[in-house]
């Protein structure tokens, strides 16, 4: 493994703000528990990376035990949060078969740890680019995985959180307004489906037989909530909007362009805030500014 389960200094920092003092320690003992897991499930370590919540790792999984046996690709991801690591286990679990949906091969409740198939070639979306009729498909099959005994928090928490990071990481925005809306939307008697909640470009990969989603910060509510980014990408007018909209909702059995229009409004501040705060003025920017209401 030769070293590659520490964790820089810098990653440290993030995962501490994100999760609070009890990251350090988690980061301390992440080496001894790869190990552990390596040896559980015939892994080789081959590379370490991951985002502001997960440590993720690209390894070789053994057909035969034997350390330096070349075998299948598979990634390991563990998190300081078993919360979201259970909710992403429950998410794939219920998604299980469908191509549209990243393989999970082991869960280990007790540690969070979940290992993931490969996705060749693997690309995402965001670095390949994309047309609304290419990831219909993908986006249908999410919204139709079964949701009944699935254990997850409502979409309505999932956003109380977004909109507090939110204005942590903004101050001075106020998100009011868009929470007002949001509560609306998550009325009871509203949808209630299996809701990806992170589903945007950049976490679609190209697979084989077409987009692949991954990394779900899953929750229970209305499925059209996971349609937003991809009617929001880089639309800067009204009018633009509402022809992504129609387009895409004629595509997803079951969208409906009303209340996709009001997620979009609801959720701009979440997409606006953090580019305002690092001073953007771009037309995409201001259009987020202008649909959020600040």
């Amino acid at each position: 493994m030769s070293g590659l389960a520490v964790v820089p200094a810098e990653v440290r920092a993030r995962l501490t703000v994100r999760f609070g003092p009890g990251a350090e320690a988690w980061c301390a003992a992440l080496p001894e528990l790869v190990a552990a897991l390596s040896a559980r499930w015939g892994l080789s370590v081959r590379a370490a990376g991951g985002g502001g919540t997960a440590r993720v790792f690209r390894c070789e999984r053994r057909a035969d035990g034997a350390e330096g046996t070349d075998g299948a690709t598979v990634w390991l991801k563990l998190t300081p949060d078993g919360r979201v690591a259970e909710q992403e286990a429950a998410a794939l679990t219920a998604g299980r078969g469908s191509p549209s949906v990243v393989r999970l091969l082991e869960h280990d409740p007790a540690t969070g740890a979940l290992l993931l198939a490969d996705v060749a070639p693997g690309t995402t979306l965001r670095e390949h680019g994309w047309r609304p009729a290419e990831v219909a498909g993908m986006l249908t099959a999410l919204r139709s995985a079964p949701s009944a005994g699935v254990a997850l928090p409502p979409l309505a928490e999932r956003l109380d959180f977004l909109f507090d990071l939110t204005e942590r990481r903004a101050p001075g925005v106020s998100t009011a307004a868009a929470r007002a809306l949001a509560r609306e939307l998550t009325a009871p008697g509203g949808p209630v489906a299996l809701v990806h909640g992170d589903l945007h470009p950049a976490n679609v990969l190209l697979g084989p037989a077409g987009p692949v989603a991954i990394d779900p910060r899953a929750c229970l509510g209305d499925s059209d909530f996971d349609l937003v980014d991809w009617v929001l990408d880089g639309v800067t007018d009204p009018a633009a909007l509402t022809t992504r909209i129609a387009g895409l909702t004629a595509l997803v059995p079951g969208a409906d362009a009303t209340r996709l229009h009001a997620w979009c409004r609801a959720t701009a501040v979440l997409i606006a805030a953090p580019r305002l705060a690092a001073g953007r003025t771009d037309a995409g920017t201001s259009f987020l500014r202008e649909l959020a209401g600040l």
